[in-house]
């Protein structure tokens, strides 16, 4: 329970910072000037640009890069409490967008992304993807999280 407890707490700060950080490349890369940014992953990260003159740039950079970067991560190391995170990161990007949606809190980012003219279907696709993916594969990485580990012969003789 332990391992699992500090792999949520892991998975919780690297979502948080790398969807945080992509939505603070995608305003750099799009001329944005940073008015306000937080980043400690125990208040609800956010930043602020104005002017923003590509705000779909802005916007679309947070869980993309939220979901992408743990992935490439997780490729590069291939452990499983770095799957476990990446994976995390995948849903809980997905699920926030989806969340958002329906809630209409103007400043979630999914309000912010329809305001912006971006496509519902894109949204759409990408919060199909995102939990068809990270569903299967999160809900994989916890039963494995609590699954014995099988005893190996010479250790079970040694307890004999």
């Amino acid at each position: 329970m332990i391992r699992f407890t500090l792999l949520l707490i892991a998975s919780w700060i690297v979502m948080t910072t790398t969807h945080e950080v992509g939505h603070l490349i995608g305003g750099w890369l799009g001329g944005g000037t940073l008015q306000h940014a937080e980043l400690r992953p125990w208040h609800l990260p956010y930043s602020h640009f104005a002017p923003d003159p590509h705000p779909l740039l802005t916007l679309w950079s947070g869980p993309l890069v939220g979901a992408v970067v743990p992935l490439l991560i997780a490729i590069a190391i291939r452990k499983p409490s770095v799957w476990f995170i990446a994976n995390f990161c995948v849903l809980a990007n997905g699920v926030y967008l989806a969340v958002a949606w329906f809630t209409g809190d103007p400043f979630l980012d999914t309000p912010r992304l329809l305001a912006a003219g971006a496509s519902p279907l894109s949204i759409a696709i990408y919060c199909a993807l995102t939990l068809g993916w990270g569903y299967p594969a999160f809900r994989a990485d916890c039963v494995a999280v609590f699954r014995p580990k099988p005893v190996e012969p010479c250790e079970q003789n040694a307890a004999d």
